[in-house]
């Protein structure tokens, strides 16, 4: 996936002269393109992720439409504070890209599980929140990105991620994907979670149906109530902690339109995400989604 996003970022640079690349002290063997073909518009600012957010800003305050990008927890948690009051206080032109979500670094241990910033970042005003599942969903959402000035945060895979979708398939800002049409139960996955859940439906034969939500904010809340007229009951999976993350914005979701009386009943709603606790090992990404029950 993060391969995919660089590649998706070269070409939207030829295009788009605001386009800047700045990184934190990786992404080598990845980011070369982007560094070779634009030099005057790519950084690699060392072990500095909080002042990368805040070159961030000043590039965006001059015209850039302006990528940080780094390891998971590293640009994100690290960096709250100047994403908080920097980047979307005053609406900057900044689009904060953490590779490796989830367990995807798991073998570095727990410094590396990025498992609670899509809660943290959520509840930031003004910050777009996305998780892409393939590198289809990721190349079309970094074409989105271009052509915003929006603050927006993407959380990537890195595990080499296979594409689910159709290759025809077109994304829409903001909405849900259908990826499996079922009967009863659906299932909504956000990220790199996608491809187990296509798999383990199909193979089960559930009959379940499953749609690819790689925009947890803004949330779709006019396909959600919709599958709460076509389906009983809603599994939410996700590789981040239960607390504050995409269940919780579903639930939050389903609330607010039964209240405003959108909806007349909220189905039964199982949220499949990790418990409150570090898993405190090291291991590959399966075997840790294992140890914090990630099954549909």
């Amino acid at each position: 996936m993060r391969t995919a996003f660089i590649e998706q970022l070269v070409r939207e640079a030829m295009l788009h002269e605001n386009i800047f690349l700045l990184v934190g002290d990786l992404g080598y063997s990845v980011v070369e393109p982007f560094a070779q073909q634009f030099p005057d518009r790519y950084l690699n600012v060392g072990i500095a992720e909080q002042n990368m957010t805040g070159i961030a800003v000043g590039l965006a305050r001059e015209g850039y439409n302006v990528f940080t990008y780094s390891i998971g927890n590293f640009p994100t948690l690290r960096c709250m504070e100047q994403i908080r009051y920097d980047v979307c206080y005053h609406e900057a032109s900044v689009k904060v890209v953490a590779v490796g979500g989830g367990y995807a670094y798991g073998p570095l241990g727990v410094s590396h599980h990025t498992t609670e910033e899509l809660g943290m970042m959520r509840t930031i005003p003004n910050l777009n929140v996305i998780a892409p599942a393939d590198p289809l969903e990721a190349r079309q959402i970094t074409t989105m990105l271009c052509n915003t000035s929006v603050p927006a945060y993407l959380r990537l895979g890195k595990a080499g991620e296979p594409i689910v979708h159709q290759a025809d398939k077109v994304i829409e800002w903001g909405k849900f994907i259908p990826v499996l049409s079922g009967m009863n139960t659906v299932v909504l996955s956000t990220g790199a979670m996608l491809k187990y859940c296509y798999d383990t439906i199909l193979n089960s034969q559930s009959g379940f149906g499953l749609l690819s939500v790689p925009f947890i904010k803004p949330l779709d809340l006019a396909t959600l109530a919709q599958l709460t007229r076509e389906y009983d009951r809603i599994i939410t999976i996700e590789e981040h902690q239960r607390s504050a993350g995409f269940g919780s914005a579903i639930l939050e979701g389903l609330h607010d339109l039964y209240q405003q009386a959108v909806i007349t009943k909220i189905p039964v709603v199982k949220r499949v995400a990790i418990p409150d606790l570090f898993i405190g090992v090291a291991g590959t990404q399966n075997y840790l989604r294992g140890l914090a029950g990630l099954i549909i």
